[in-house]
This record gives structure tokens, sequence and C-alpha cells, in this order.
């Protein structure tokens, strides 16, 4: 028997390539949108009618489904207004809750879930290196809020007998979406440069990377909270100056200030400026093995294709 797994968030950057992936190692994939009337002509696609803020969903999602993949949420890349800001949170908790509303009501089978997270629950820090454990809630950023709020909203399905696995993903490489584009684009023009000191941390991983997590946690059926993040963080300036090296565009600007970036960006300046340097050991000591362990490797696959 076939495998069906339901997906939100599946029209994302990695939503995408985890369906794909998923359809091509023989899944059949349930897909959960707020576009009514969508429709695929593959034969191990469906997808099915929700809309979270008016906690309205299409309960035949869950037919057949043991496993679901929650990906769900509004991008942090915005202008971080008070009704933009309502949106990063609520895209996130009340997704979820509606899926355990609709699982409880109808007592549906459901067996695993497996949530994303991310590393913006690590204070900023540019000398700590954070585990899991590692999650302090005094002093909370809206950031930290958020992901605070994300999680447990996640862990209210432990209630419902059902297996949590919550990834904390860090910075996406993708040459198609995420930052990676973004960081790129004024390199190519020549208007590279190192963001505020350069010192913060960044924690990456590439795309494919994180897409074989996703089906090595649904199919060794792992518990527990894991760091998404490749073993080898590193420093804004090295990211930035590396990417340069591999595209063959120098770095000649001086840094960009870090008042300047809060100017431009307002409060979601926090997303270039704050500094997570965050463990991958925990997710490599269940046996999940990496592919693209240095930022170098991760940029010459991404960047020469």
């Amino acid at each position: 028997m076939v495998a069906t797994v339901l997906i939100t968030g599946a029209t994302g950057l990695v939503g995408k390539k985890l369906t794909q992936h998923l359809l091509d190692k023989g899944y059949r994939v349930h897909i959960l949108t707020t576009q009514k009337a969508l429709s695929s002509t593959e034969t191990n696609i469906q997808y099915f009618y929700w809309n979270p803020q008016n906690n309205k969903i299409d309960i035949s999602c869950f037919k057949g489904v043991e496993v679901v993949i929650n990906l769900a949420g509004s991008p942090i890349a915005q202008r971080w207004t008070k009704s933009a800001k309502a949106s990063i949170l609520n895209s996130r908790v009340q997704t979820l809750n509606v899926l355990a509303r609709a699982i409880k009501e109808n007592k549906f089978p459901i067996q695993h879930l497996i949530s994303a997270s991310a590393i913006g629950i690590y204070p900023d820090s540019k000398t700590n290196y954070y585990q899991e454990e590692d999650v302090v809630s005094e002093n909370c950023s809206f950031l930290r809020t958020v992901v605070q709020k994300w999680e447990a909203a996640a862990q209210q399905f432990e209630a419902l007998n059902i297996k949590i696995t919550i990834l904390r993903i860090g910075i996406v490489l993708d040459n198609n979406g995420g930052a990676l584009p973004k960081i790129m684009t004024p390199i190519q023009n020549y208007f590279g440069a190192v963001l505020a000191s350069g010192e913060q941390w960044q924690s990456w991983i590439h795309s494919d990377d994180l897409v074989a997590m996703f089906v090595y946690i649904l199919e060794s059926k792992k518990e527990g909270v894991y760091n998404a993040v490749a073993p080898n963080p590193v420093r804004q300036s090295e990211l930035t100056k590396t990417i340069g090296h591999v595209i063959k565009k120098p770095i000649f600007l001086p840094n960009v200030p870090e008042f300047m970036l809060k100017l431009m960006l307002g409060g979601m300046s926090a997303v270039v400026l704050e500094s997570q340097r965050v463990c991958s050991k925990k997710i490599q000591s269940i046996g999940f093995k990496f592919e693209y362990h240095e930022l170098s490797a991760a940029l010459n696959d991404l960047l020469k294709k």
C-alpha cells in the first residue's frame, strides 16, 4: 500500500521540493491549500481547500494519512507592519490549531506530526554555540516569541497521542528563492557588501539536505526537537565573501552600517543582524548524513548549475 503524507505550506520553497521528492519516492501526497479548485494531472497528488484563519478545513484531506508535515507560515522577510507581524504569528499558530482540532474531533488516526520551526528561538549571541535545550524564555524578541508560540502549538499534538518532531531550520540556501538570491543580486551587480560588523553567525543549510532531513524523519519515525542546520555555520562576512568568490565578483564596498540597516528594514533588520551559531550534532547522532557540510561546497553546487 502506498503511504500518504499530508503537507501544509507545500507551495513554498521547501514544500515544492519536498513534495516532488516524496512523489519521486512513490508516496501519495495530500496538499492543503488556501486556493480553491486546485487540481493536478499527477495521479499521486491531491489538493484540499482550507482557510485556517476562518477555521475551515476539508477533512477529507486526512483520508489514509498517517503523517502530517507542517511547513505553513507567511514569510518572515517582509516589512514588519502591525498586520504583517500578526500574519507571521497567526499563519504558524492557527494552522496547527486547526489541524489539531480537526484530528481530535474526528478521531483521525494520525501517527506523526513533523513540524517546521526556526533557529530564531535562540537568543542573539556571537559567542554561544546553541544546542536544542538552550532555549530561554525571558527578554524575548518578536522572532523568539513567534517561534516559541509556534512550537507550543505543535506540542499540543502530544495530547492526541501523536508523535511530534520539530525541525528548527536555519538559513535555507537555494537558487530558486529564499535568502540566497536576495544576497547574491547586489553582489552580481558589484554592490555587494558585508552587513553591519559581519561578525554575526549565520547557520545555514542546503535545501537538498533539508528536504532529505524531512524524509529521514518521516521514514525513521524519530521524535524530538532537532536543529536543521549544516555542521559548519559561518559569519556573515564569510557568507558574503564566499558568494562573491564562487560567482567571481569582488566585494570591495565598505560594510553597511547597522543603523542604516535598521533605517532601511525597520524591525525586520533583526533577520540579518541577529547572530545564532547553532549545532547540528543531535540530528547527526540519530544517523542523518549531510551531503553539504561546508558553505563553499553548497554554493558551488547551487550557483554553478
